[in-house]
Formats: structure tokens, C-alpha cells, sequence
């Protein structure tokens, strides 16, 4: 529902926290104008929140009464341990969110087979293997099959997480691959030194710093990060290889060099199960579930985080009647740290 200033300026006059929402739409209205100085014409999604902190199964795709159901569960953005969201967007952990949602469907028998919709460059190192290894334990506690399904993008750690899936579905235009590992530093250096700032450091052991953007990154940082690297580099190659068996050797250093693939290229070199678009993944997985007539189900919440042990409950919900400005997700400037990520 998109609400126009004139109705949205008197339903924020009837609220209980009138005062307090008036503030934000008018620092909305600031930031408009201010981008609009730039040549930028953003416009806003404005949504009423509810104060939900579990998540609420949904109905996406209606079945047969008694058809069982298929689990449709996203897999978007930047995947991290941490808690991500645009500004005045309510934030939440994808890890967090990913475990309660698994767990859910653990615990609901009429669930047959589960559906990831992928559209992710990746993300962190170890959340990228957690979802992963969360995947293959599910399927082998449940035998329940789980397909991953490629929108725009699965590169990266999202890819590093469908190959934990039974099959991988991508459409012919989706971006798949980015096998690889990066991590990203830079020195102010040179620039504090023209200010005449300097940093001085007081450590424990000469590589309690490494990587530090107040010095250059020196022989010795560089050989224990490539090392990092060159690891976790190992574990992705070797995840691969467990799902598609790519036995030419040429094929294998072609998909894991970094690169990105177009979802065609990907299936002929052997890095996707079959070209299909989200309904086709779905149909398959009624299919391996033996649940023809089966419901697409997915699992919302509203607002708020909590449920799994990757949650943090530190954050009270929201009042209710708050708003929720939905804004583009940036990884621009990133936790330091390891990431299975594809940079544009």
C-alpha cells in the first residue's frame, strides 16, 4: 500500500505517538529534498509494522486440501551473522532468520520438501558454510528434499549454500559462480601524514595489526592472509566438488578461477542441475516430495528478531503503528573479515 503524504500526515496525527512520527516524516522529507539537490528522485514504500516477533507462516501458492506443502524459504541479500537492513528499515540477522525458519519446517510433518529462492552475491565466510552445513543436516535428519532455485544472482557464498541443496535450479539469465574468497584492506597512510596525524600502536605481537589501514600491509601480513585464503579457498572448491563431481580438470579450473557465469554457461560447465525458472524448482519439489497437490508456504516476520541461537534480543519490537521505510541494502562498507562475495 502506497500512502500519499496528504493521507499519511493525518493517520500519523491520530496515533498515540503522533509527535515522535511526525519527526520521521519529516526527516524523510528532508532527505528527499536533499537527494533531490543531487539530481536523485527517490520514492518511498511507506508500510504499517505490526509488533510480530515470531515467524507466521503464509500461503503463496494454494493446493489440494491434504496435498502436504513445500517450504519456500529466501535466501537474499547479504548473508552475514549480523544485523543487516537499510536505514529506518527494521533490521534483521539472515543467519537468525534462516535457522528458525529450517526449524519450522523440522517440526511441521505436512511440510515435504523445501525451496530456496536465491538472489544473493554472498556474504561472510563462516555464515555462508553455517547455512550450508545447516542444509545438509536438515536433509539428513528429515529426508526431506531441498532444491535451490537462482534468481538475478547466486554467486559467491550463495552458491557455496545451494550446493548443500539436493538440486540447483537456475534460470538462463542468472548470474551463478564466483568461486572464490576476498578480503579487502586499504592505508590512510599516506593521507594522515599530510595532515599531520600519525598513528602510534602499542601490540602485543608484530601481527596483532595485520591488515591495519594505518600502515601498509607487509610481506610477512600478506603470506599468513593468503594463507587464510588459500584455506577457505580449499573448503569452497571442495564443496563444489562434492555436489557436481566435475572431473575435467580444465572444467574445474575454468568454474572455481572466480569468475561469473550466466545461469547457461553454468549448466553447461556442470555448476547447475537443470534451467528452470522458481515455478519449475517448485514443480520438482512436489515431485520429490511425493506431494503433487502440495500448498507453497513461506515464513514472515514482520518485525523483529528472535527464535534461534543466532538472535540477539537486545532490541525491544516496535511500538505498533511505526513505519517501515523500506532502502536499498548496501555492502559498501563491510565488517573487516573473510568473505565468499561477488563484487560488481
Amino acid at each position: 500500500m502506497v500512502w500519499q503524504p496528504r493521507i499519511l500526515v493525518p493517520w500519523i496525527l491520530q496515533t498515540t505517538k503522533g509527535f515522535a512520527m511526525i519527526c520521521v516524516f519529516r526527516w524523510s522529507v528532508v532527505l528527499t529534498l536533499s537527494m533531490s539537490l543531487f539530481g536523485c528522485t527517490p520514492s518511498f514504500l511507506v508500510t504499517p509494522v505490526q509488533n510480530v516477533q515470531s515467524v507466521e507462516e503464509i500461503k503463496v501458492q494454494g493446493g489440494k486440501f491434504g496435498g502436504g506443502k513445500i517450504a519456500l524459504i529466501e535466501v537474499e541479500g547479504l548473508l552475514a551473522n549480523m544485523r543487516t537492513g537499510g536505514m529506518l528499515q527494521p533490521q534483521e540477522n539472515k543467519l537468525s532468520l534462516f535457522t528458525e525458519q529450517l526449524a519450522r519446517v523440522e517440526s511441521d510433518s505436512s511440510v515435504k520438501a523445501v525451496v530456496l529462492r536465491i538472489n544473493s552475491p554472498g556474504g561472510t565466510v563462516t555464515c555462508s558454510d553455517t547455512m550450508y552445513e545447516q542444509i545438509r543436516g536438515f536433509r539428513k535428519r528429515t529426508g526431506k528434499p531441498v532444491i535451490a532455485a537462482a534468481q538475478e544472482i547466486m554467486a559467491s557464498g550463495a552458491f557455496y549454500v545451494a550446493s548443500g541443496c539436493d538440486e540447483v535450479y537456475a534460470q538462463p539469465t542468472s548470474i551463478v559462480g564466483s568461486i572464490g574468497v576476498i578480503i579487502n584492506t586499504f592505508t590512510v597512510e599516506g593521507t594522515l601524514a599530510k595532515l599531520g596525524i600519525k598513528n602510534e600502536v602499542i601490540k602485543s605481537g608484530p601481527l596483532k595489526d595485520m591488515g591495519s589501514p594505518f600502515k601498509p600491509l607487509g610481506d610477512q601480513e600478506r603470506t599468513v592472509m593468503q594463507g587464510m585464503i588459500d584455506e577457505y579457498y580449499g573448503r569452497f572448491v571442495e564443496v563444489v566438488q562434492a555436489k557436481f563431481h566435475l572431473a575435467d580438470s580444465e572444467k574445474l579450473k575454468r568454474a572455481t578461477d572466480g569468475r561469473v557465469f550466466s545461469g547457461r554457461q553454468a549448466k553447461e560447465l556442470g555448476l547447475v542441475d537443470k534451467l528452470g525458472s522458481l515455478e519449475d524448482a517448485i514443480d520438482r519439489a512436489k515431485i520429490l516430495g511425493n506431494a503433487r497437490g502440495a500448498t507453497v508456504v513461506m515464513y514472515k516476520r514482520p518485525y523483529g528478531y528472535q527464535g534461534s541461537i543466532y538472535a540477539s534480543n537486545n532490541i525491544a519490537p516496535p511500538l505498533a503503528n511505526t513505519l517501515n521505510i523500506p532502502l536499498p541494502e548496501s555492502s559498501a562498507f563491510l565488517p573487516r573479515g573473510f568473505y565468499y562475495l561477488w563484487e560488481e
